[in-house]
């Protein structure tokens, strides 16, 4: 018997229209694209979905307003440094290190405020520190 080999002829994807098209498509999205420059970050202030904690009768009570100004216990300071502040703590405090230390801040205060009284506290050995938080309308 005499068999014969038949010829396979090789099928060949052509793959250039496809590179072709996908490099266009690259193109079409590259300058179709809008790129914008965000000037600031939006942050949404922290919410409590817990009940309120019962107030201790003795703490100190940092109140920071919008421009940055501190009160220690309803009792403003004089400026706003951080050596003012760790001597209004430690006056607040009578040498009670263990007081619990709530830091109440304005929404448009900026953040090195809160940051300069909880490194005051920490500072001065409080270790007992919270920050107030806003109820949310939900409820």
């Amino acid at each position: 018997m005499n068999f014969k080999r038949q010829n396979k002829e090789t099928v060949d994807v052509n793959l250039t229209p496809l590179i072709d098209v996908v490099f266009l498509l690259l193109i079409f999205f590259m300058v179709s694209t809008t790129f914008t420059k965000e000037n600031h970050l939006s942050i949404d202030l922290p919410e409590a979905s817990a009940e309120q904690q019962p107030v201790a009768t003795n703490r100190l009570e940092i109140i920071i307003t919008a421009s940055g100004s501190y009160s220690i216990n309803d009792k403003n300071l004089i400026n706003n440094q951080l050596d003012t502040l760790k001597r209004g703590l430690v006056k607040a405090a009578n040498g009670e290190k263990g007081l619990p230390v709530t830091i109440t801040a304005d929404a448009n205060t900026p953040h090195q405020a809160v940051v300069r009284a909880m490194d005051a506290a920490g500072q001065t050995g409080f270790v007992n520190l919270s920050i107030t938080t806003r109820k949310t309308n939900a409820e």
